[in-house]
């Protein structure tokens, strides 16, 4: 039972529909085109285009996207792969003969060809209900008429908006007077209002072919990059089978590779060999447990995890109960160990929202330009950022995730669906980089494992074992971070938030939507 006397948000329930977004206005968008007759999809795509231009330092038209989509009456969600591919001409050999070991992030050499509006199109045209002119408006009119900047948009503009000095354009659109806007600040973008006022007319092909295409590839090749015209028209979404595992007897969806939600299952069938109720575990045992079985996981991604279409990854092994079995065997409850590779399978910065129509659709959406304003690189004619989330890629010959011709990089942006019997749960989703995957066992663990409502799951302390080392939100703390050292963790204070989550939970029995938005952002929930 939540206690009105400690701060924090309720959790906004609804008979008809409901949103969950990171910023005010795209909550709203998306709720104004619900009300007027638009469904899950529609508000979706009106609401992440608002995002384009008042997030402008986590997503945009320069991105990938990933969508799970459950129609009414679906008993599985649909997929959509909308990440990009690094260009025709890449080469893991030629960017090892320049010297480099890894990618830089302000490389043109991270931008793989944006996705986003590829799959914004996609998606309307098979499952919307109206067109994308009419959703692109409300995005439309705040770049060009102004937006206000948000605290928590300003807080991390003022943080990253360094990280944009390489680039000039960039700096005279989102440094104006040499500085990041701060919260409460009316911000424009009126080149970005005339690129997305082109795609309003001319849909996808716009973005791709043309004038905006003819923009971007000259700028990436004047940088050095290898992009062309041709690696820009044949950009496409896919749709793709998504990945599942059952769970306290609900039943877990993800975007499979080149994404990271295989992850959250491998995670998920490791932890269901425990009992994680409050009663069973204190809350040093739980966040240790987490963080062994997390390192676990993510040396296995990052081993293993690729484009499925340039390389075999083991879903089925790696979801086999072998494989839990031998995660829970490595772990040890007195002390923290390095993770291993499972030998059977040994190989020699994002938004997210989500929207349950009144007829029953959901939509679980992410979009992102990797990290914080991407690759700072902006065509100068066309206003808006590439993204970087070709550094992802790993620049060692042989590697599943190394670099190549039209190969999709390994993605950390993963949309979540739980259904149980054939019926849509929730659209649930964290955004936060590399921590998605620990984010989305936290909050799923929080609501079925831990009794916690949707905006209970969202504000508990996180914690994140990645990298070496064990961060902790503040709110964990100082004798939880003091009994994480003494297990031998390198456990340290998280230096921002951690994650930012969006979830909307559907009663089986009344139908009643139950919305919860982060916190941790300046977005927020709303139905009706």
């Amino acid at each position: 039972m939540r206690s009105f006397f400690k701060t924090g948000r309720s959790t906004v329930y609804a008979r008809t529909a409901a949103v969950a977004t990171s910023h005010p206005m795209s909550s709203l968008v998306a709720l104004d085109v619900l009300r007027a007759g638009g469904n899950a999809v529609d508000a979706a795509i009106a609401a992440v285009a608002v995002q384009a231009v008042v997030d402008p330092h986590m997503t945009g038209i320069g991105g990938d996207c990933f969508a799970l989509y459950t129609p009414k009456g679906a008993s599985a969600p649909i997929a959509l792969n909308g990440s990009g591919k690094a260009p025709a001409a890449a080469s893991v050999e030629a960017l090892i003969d320049q010297g480099m070991t890894e990618i830089p992030l302000d490389s043109p050499h991270a931008v793989t060809i944006p996705g986003a509006i590829a799959a914004w199109s996609k998606l309307l045209d098979d499952h919307g209900t109206m067109s994308l002119g009419d959703l692109l408006q409300p995005a439309i009119r705040m770049a060009e008429e102004g937006y206000v900047v948000q605290p928590r948009v300003a807080h991390d503009w003022a943080q990253y908006g360094p990280r944009l000095q390489r680039d000039a354009e960039s700096v005279a659109v989102f440094l104006p007077g040499g500085k990041a806007p701060a919260a409460g600040d009316i911000h424009y973008q009126p080149k970005l209002a005339a690129t997305l006022r082109k795609i309003a007319e001319g849909g996808r092909d716009a973005f791709y072919t043309g004038e905006i295409a003819e923009d971007s590839v000259a700028r990436l090749r004047e940088l050095g990059g290898v992009h062309t015209l041709e690696d820009f028209a044949a950009a496409q979404a896919e749709y793709v089978t998504p990945v599942t595992t059952k769970y306290r007897g609900y039943d877990v969806y993800e975007c499979p590779p080149n994404g990271q939600g295989l992850g959250v299952l491998m995670m998920l069938n490791a932890l269901e060999g425990y009992d994680l109720s409050p009663e069973a575990l204190n809350e040093a045992d739980r966040l240790h447990l987490f963080a062994e079985i997390n390192k676990q996981v993510y040396h296995h991604r990052d081993h293993l995890f690729a484009d499925p279409m340039h390389n075999s990854v083991p879903v089925d092994e790696l979801l086999s109960p072998d494989w839990a079995a031998h995660a829970r065997a490595n772990v040890d409850m007195a002390k923290a160990a390095p993770p291993t590779v499972w030998p059977k399978v040994a190989h020699t910065d994002t938004i997210y929202l989500c929207v349950v129509d009144g007829e029953g659709n959901a939509i679980s959406f992410i979009n992102s330009i990797f990290h914080q304003f991407g690759s700072c690189i902006m065509p100068p004619k066309s206003g808006y950022l590439l993204h970087n989330r070709g550094a992802q890629f790993r620049l060692i010959k042989g590697h599943p995730n190394a670099i190549g011709p039209g190969k999709r990089p390994l993605h950390t942006i993963i949309p979540g669906m739980l259904m149980k019997d054939g019926k849509t749960v929730a659209p649930f989703g964290v955004m936060g980089g590399q921590y998605q995957t620990m984010g989305h066992v936290e909050l799923l663990t929080n609501i079925i494992d831990r009794g916690m409502d949707v905006q209970q799951a969202m504000e508990a302390p996180r914690s994140f074992a990645y990298n070496g080392a064990l961060e902790m939100e503040p709110d964990c703390g100082a004798e939880l971070l003091a009994a994480m050292q003494a297990r031998g963790h390198e456990a340290k204070w998280a230096p921002n938030p951690l994650g930012g989550a969006q979830m909307i939970w559907i009663d089986p029995d009344t139908g009643v939507l139950a919305a919860g938005s982060e916190p941790r952002k300046d977005g927020m929930a709303l139905g009706y």
